[in-house]
């Protein structure tokens, strides 16, 4: 394994300081609560809300609940109701407890479909606003989270900035209402403030977004994946010398678009992209590749770790784009371990930003990750 020193974190942090540019970074983390966040896969029987050390966290979010396509009320089954209620009650009770999200949506096309159908009305909209309320009170979370995670064009991004005005709103006069403390309302958004990439370019509605929502959960994360089978990429570089695909590029994105520090969250991949190499002899960020690698293109750090022991994999920590890669054979493993896990999230404390999240709880085992990253968050409340 490459030694890893305190010089490269230090030239990074120099190099963002001297590149920052115009951006305010003057609403630091110190004036909010930090958020150490992860999300909860729900969908992982062996992986239960009592596995969780609770020590490491300040906010988890239950991923996912979807509403209704039909009624876009959410309407639970008793198995769902039972899990979503021990969910809460354990996190509530754990030593020490959690504030507790309720994500809506997900990844892929069905969620995101139904989202946007869904906040293409007014009234659509008022009927899936109350209904997230009723639930999020009736089982004791402390806030919603909303994953639409890509708006697939301008009038969406509207629809998105309409439901978010309405969401805050009806959640102060709920509070009102109730004399409780509001939820919060968050949002899992792009890497970057708009898709720079797509076809149909398209921005978030970032005045909404700052003045409606909480923070938002940047997903830094994915630049690079068997979606490209032809090069090896560091699927979560905070660093790319040679495009925008990077961390960096979509953090300072959201805060030039408008965003404060306070209400910026830097996600963080708890898994690997894969790749099987073209030459076994060429093994660097970017080299040739010919398909997707061990676990079908994806392994949780847990598997990375198992892969690095069983196959004796050399093992590459990558200053540049601050990302960690391992090989054996032709198998190519890209992620992110200790090491570029603790350097990015000093980079984000030095953009002011409030905290980081992690996707996801199960795919870690011993907290080797999350609990480095606790105690690496070393600003102030």
């Amino acid at each position: 394994m490459a030694k890893f020193t305190l010089w490269p974190f230090l030239c990074m942090v120099s190099f963002l300081f001297t590149t920052m540019g115009s951006i305010d970074v003057t609403a630091s983390s110190s004036s909010s609560s930090t958020i150490k966040g992860s999300y909860y896969p729900s969908w992982t029987p062996d992986f239960t809300p009592s596995d969780i050390d609770t020590s490491l966290f300040t906010h988890i979010f239950y991923a996912f609940l979807s509403p209704s396509n039909i009624t876009f009320k959410f309407e639970l089954s008793e198995p769902m109701a039972v899990a979503l209620s021990n969910f809460t009650t354990t996190l509530r009770f754990a030593s020490p407890p959690v504030k507790t999200l309720l994500s809506i949506g997900g990844a892929g096309d069905v969620p995101t479909a139904l989202l946007a159908k869904m906040a293409s009305r007014h009234s659509s909209r008022k009927v899936f606003i109350n209904s997230s309320l009723e639930v999020a009170r009736k089982f004791g979370f402390d806030g919603l989270d909303l994953d639409w995670e890509s708006p697939q064009n301008p009038k969406e991004m509207d629809d998105l900035a309409h439901l978010l005005r309405e969401w805050r709103l009806a959640i102060i006069e709920e509070a009102r209402a109730t004399e409780q403390p509001p939820l919060f309302l968050t949002a899992a958004v792009y890497f970057a403030s708009d898709f720079f990439l797509d076809p149909v370019y398209r921005i978030y509605p970032v005045a909404a977004f700052r003045k409606n929502l909480d923070w938002i959960n940047a997903m830094c994360y994915d630049y690079h994946g068997a979606w490209d089978p032809s090069a090896t990429g560091a699927q979560a570089a905070f660093f790319d010398p040679k495009s925008n695909l990077s961390s960096i590029h979509g953090l300072k994105s959201w805060l030039r678009a408008g965003m404060l520090g306070k209400q910026v969250v830097m996600g963080l991949p708890l898994y690997a992209r894969t790749w099987e190499l073209k030459d076994p002899n060429v093994t660097e960020i970017g080299a040739p590749a010919v398909s997707a690698g061990p676990g079908g293109g994806m392994l949780p750090y847990s598997d990375v770790q198992a892969f690095n022991r069983n196959h004796s994999a050399s093992v590459v920590y990558d200053a540049e784009t601050v990302s960690t890669y391992s090989f054996s054979g032709t198998s190519w493993v890209g992620y992110d371990d200790v090491a570029s896990t603790m350097v990015k999230i000093g980079l984000a404390q030095a953009l002011g930003l409030r905290g980081y999240f992690f996707w996801a709880l199960s795919f870690e085992t011993e907290w080797q990750i999350s609990s480095q990253a606790s105690r690496a968050w070393i600003l102030d409340d």
